[in-house]
């Protein structure tokens, strides 16, 4: 990038697994608590923002561009426009990437970006002929036409489809998201007793880095709306302190019954959260005082395979190494969303394998390796879960962090997504 942008600061939510502490607050309130949590944090005057971007899967019906009615609620001024945006699993990376482009284009200087979903609340669908039912029923003017509505109904009528289940189908590749991982672990000879030990490791990582506090200053509380007493959601739920291999082994393959190996104990946990970021320009940055974690300095998106699309942060990080001249053997931290283990699995072994670099990426060598003790240093989806549109903000907030800690100065964040792409962004640290 010409013209840096500085990651200021940063905030999240905790994350919670669907269904649990955070199920009482739609994707609208955990956005408006992590931006109004950021605004207060760094004190910085709301009318001064260029710009608000914010990822989102599961927009929320009542709220068309949820990125608006966050920003709104959060107190940023009427003045400054918001938008929402959506690339999947990378919707909270979108949302940064957004940004980045905007400033290159001379829009802007001071950016709030991240992302929010609230996958407990993904609606029930009905069917279109079920619609039409209601519809019908609805123009009714008589009696008689409202009993004849009525009488067309039929049980199936009242057998909605789930909408979360809809999205995690691709409807190119006919596969879900869980297949897809089964296809990578079987042309990548994955094992499950590999993708149990790599699940472990997550879960593992996840507790060692919040026993020693590490998401404490990145996390902020959340206090949902219920009937009854408030109580502060202050803590991810979803990491298993005492997760075992055995556990973990008693589990059943999901998605492919027989001789799966994809299990919901090594696949990613669906949760609800929400994570935002402030951006500066160097000059805005030098008129704020405030002192940056980082800075953005390159970014790519990638396509691949719908049906393989967990291969896509080897695709990214390869355009994005073109991109800035920067190999990966020069990242001090590698970040893989852990959508599935046997996903981040494949994506190592494709990145040392020169063949794969060589027929898909267009490149006389491999990508190079990707060291375990590189990656995911702080667990990762499978422990912490992965809410769509939120994560790729969890992931560059989080990875900013971890690099002023070890003193240490470049990462790679990436991220697999659904339809077959892949994303992948060079931080530095400040």
């Amino acid at each position: 990038m010409k013209s840096p942008l500085y990651i200021v600061e940063g905030v999240r939510t905790p994350f919670a697994k669907a269904g649990t502490t955070l199920a009482d607050a739609d994707a609208t309130e955990l956005g408006r608590t992590a931006v109004a949590a950021l605004l207060a944090r760094t004190g910085i005057d709301p009318s001064t923002i260029d710009d608000v971007v914010i990822g989102c899967v599961g927009n929320p019906a009542d709220a068309a561009n949820v990125g608006r009615v966050i920003a709104l609620r959060a107190g940023i001024p009427q003045s400054v426009p918001a938008i929402t945006v959506s690339r999947n699993c990378a919707s909270g990376l979108e949302a940064i990437t957004q940004a980045a482009q905007k400033h290159a284009a001379g829009e802007g200087e001071v950016f709030v970006v991240g992302g929010a979903e609230s996958m407990s609340n993904y609606p029930l669908l009905y069917r279109p002929e079920t619609a039409r039912k209601f519809g019908t029923l609805a123009r009714a003017k008589s009696l008689g036409s409202r009993v004849r509505a009525m009488l067309a109904f039929r049980p199936k009528d009242f057998s909605p489809r789930i909408s979360l289940l809809l999205g995690l189908n691709d409807p190119v590749c006919g596969m879900n998201m869980g297949e897809t991982a089964e296809v990578l672990a079987r042309e990548w000879a994955i094992s499950r007793d590999q993708q149990d030990e790599f699940a472990l490791l997550s879960h593992q990582r996840a507790h060692a880095a919040a026993r020693q506090q590490y998401f404490k200053d990145e996390t902020v509380p959340v206090f949902p709306h219920t009937s009854r007493k408030p109580i502060a959601v202050e803590a991810d739920n979803g990491v298993r302190e005492n997760q075992s291999r055995e556990a973990l082994a008693k589990l059943r393959p999901v998605f492919v019954k027989q001789g799966g190996s994809v299990t919901p104990g090594n696949s990613s946990q669906i949760t609800d959260g929400a994570g935002a970021l402030l951006l500066m320009s160097e000059t805005a940055l030098a008129r704020s005082g405030l002192q940056p974690l980082g800075r953005i300095v390159g970014y790519a998106y990638a396509g691949c395979d719908p049906a393989r699309m967990g291969l896509g942060p080897v695709y990214a990080m390869s355009r994005l190494e073109q991109r800035t001249g920067l190999r990966l053997d020069q990242a001090d931290l590698v970040e893989i969303n852990e959508a599935f283990a046997a996903q981040v699995l494949a994506c190592r072994a494709a990145a040392q394998s020169t063949d794969f670099g060589r027929q898909y990426l267009g490149r006389d060598r491999e990508l190079g390796e990707i060291p375990l003790e590189k990656l995911n240093v702080n667990g990762g989806a499978i422990a912490l879960g992965h809410p769509v549109g939120a994560s790729g903000a969890r992931l560059v907030l989080s990875t900013v962090r971890e690099l002023r800690r070890r003193k240490a100065k470049n990462a790679v964040v990436s991220l697999c997504i659904g339809g077959g792409q892949g994303g992948a962004l060079w931080l530095e640290a400040a």
